[in-house]
């Protein structure tokens, strides 16, 4: 039986056996005993991106009174459910990610705290998923970006639409023009500015 630790775009945490490129964390949302997650979905503002991977360090999922282990199919889809790399063990693409978000929403010196505000507020709506209006033709967004049509999300990626999956993504023949944004505006501005997330082999072409 597969733990509830999968991340979708929207910020759902879901069970699946399919693995994914990346994991994080939103602090501690599960009970080590039993390995099931609470009734909160997040009890810190920094939600971060980790690699899975870190000076041969290992970890048994849910099994500490710790931060609890989520897993993202890459980064493009941790990045639409409103999480950023981790300034520990992604310090090169944290700061990256910092210099581009400073060029890209206009602002000097900012600290990763000054980030989580902004995305707390942007990725969150009364508790559920907050969905942003798209402002731009879907042709012209950055590689990346994640839109929500219904039930479906999208990654966008040379101009190509691609229906996400826990399994990875999926071509489709017409772009969801009705869309609603799911990457948090000041993250998109972010791509617009440089920061080129991590995608699933799946969307490569």
């Amino acid at each position: 039986m597969p733990l509830q630790n999968r991340v979708t775009p929207t910020g759902e945490i879901i069970a699946t056996t399919h693995r994914g490129l990346f994991t994080g964390n939103r602090g501690i949302i599960h009970d080590p005993a039993t390995k099931t997650l609470l009734k909160k979905r997040w009890s810190s503002p920094a939600w971060l991106t980790c690699t899975c991977e870190f000076r041969g360090r290992r970890r048994e999922v849910m099994a500490q009174q710790s931060w609890t282990e989520l897993f993202f199919l890459d980064e493009a889809t941790a990045l639409a459910a409103g999480h950023r790399p981790c300034f520990y063990c992604r310090r090169d693409d944290a700061n990256r990610f910092r210099a581009a978000w400073e060029k890209g929403n206009r602002v000097h010196d900012v600290r990763m705290h000054d980030i989580d505000t902004v995305l707390h507020h942007e990725r969150l709506d009364h508790g559920k998923k907050r969905l942003h209006t798209l402002l731009v033709p879907v042709a012209q967004l950055p590689d990346g970006a994640m839109l929500q049509q219904g039930d479906k999300s999208y990654l966008i990626t040379q101009g190509r639409a691609l229906l996400w999956s826990a399994a990875g993504y999926v071509a489709v023949e017409q772009h969801p023009d009705e869309a609603m944004l799911l990457t948090p505006p000041s993250t998109l501005r972010t791509m617009n500015a440089g920061y080129r997330p991590v995608l699933h082999p799946t969307a490569l072409p």
